[in-house]
């Protein structure tokens, strides 16, 4: 099985593919089955490296907290024992903000930055919002949760495909420490002062209908990385990636095709 060892606990992963590195970074309580639209688009022209984070997944669970540095640090380990850095790095959601702080903490390690569907800051009265996300699920286990979150992520007309009843199996086997642990490290989310020294071609991508991380926030983003693109994926939601795959796909490719040659 391919595991690496990461700090006191290891991290499971999967690489497809040949030629730069493209690292994936996964949406919380999810893994890195999310991202198979993405591997058949990219692994004919990059080498395709999917993690689990830590708590997710097939990866160990390591005890509480976690904090978004942690996670990023996890990233940069991985990259480190695989000998894959720089490397090309597309963070979605969550993963988004452990992609942010792979690019600021560790420079050298990235290439360039694909941003999707995520956020740099949040208004005070959204933190502890976020902190009763895995609140709820401690106390009513994961259950009590999946339906609201899968409802905030995908657009209504779309919750029977066979990608929402993937998402649903993976949620409702979550440990439930991690997936609070995960949610109490993105109530601190605050990498929005620190945007402009993110040195790398950078994409921010977002879905029409995203209400999680909606246009306005990626606007801000894009407006404060030096040179960042701004792509809106008509039509989609929150998870943008698996319900408009083939619009996602390719804005992604575009860039990383750019980026790429320039690297």
């Amino acid at each position: 099985m391919p595991y690496a060892g990461v700090g006191r606990f290891r991290l499971y992963y999967e690489i497809e593919g040949d030629g730069q590195t493209v690292v994936l970074l996964h949406a919380v309580g999810l893994d890195l089955t999310c991202w198979e639209a993405q591997v058949e688009a990219l692994a004919p022209r990059f080498r395709v490296l999917r993690v689990d984070l830590r708590g997710h997944g097939r990866s160990d669970v390591p005890p509480p907290p976690y904090t978004l540095e942690g996670f990023a640090e996890d990233v940069h380990g991985l990259l480190g024992a695989l000998q894959l850095a720089p490397a090309h790095v597309i963070g979605f959601s969550l993963g988004g903000m452990v992609a942010q702080l792979l690019a600021l903490d560790y420079p050298k390690a990235v290439r360039s930055l694909v941003l999707a569907d995520t956020n740099s800051a949040l208004p005070p009265e959204a933190r502890p919002a976020m902190v009763e996300r895995g609140e709820a699920a401690k106390r009513g286990g994961m259950s009590a949760v999946v339906d609201i979150t899968l409802a905030r992520w995908f657009t209504p007309g779309f919750l029977g495909a066979d990608v929402v009843a993937q998402c649903r199996e993976r949620l409702l086997a979550d440990d439930v420490e991690a997936w609070a642990a995960s949610w109490r490290a993105i109530s601190e989310l605050n990498t929005e002062p620190r945007l402009p020294e993110i040195r790398v071609p950078t994409l921010v991508i977002t879905g029409e209908n995203d209400v999680a991380a909606p246009i306005a926030r990626a606007q801000a983003m894009a407006a404060l990385i030096p040179g960042a693109r701004l792509e809106i994926v008509a039509g989609a939601p929150h998870m943008a990636p698996l319900e408009q795959p083939a619009l996602f796909n390719t804005a992604v490719l575009a860039f990383l095709q750019t980026a790429s040659a320039e690297a």
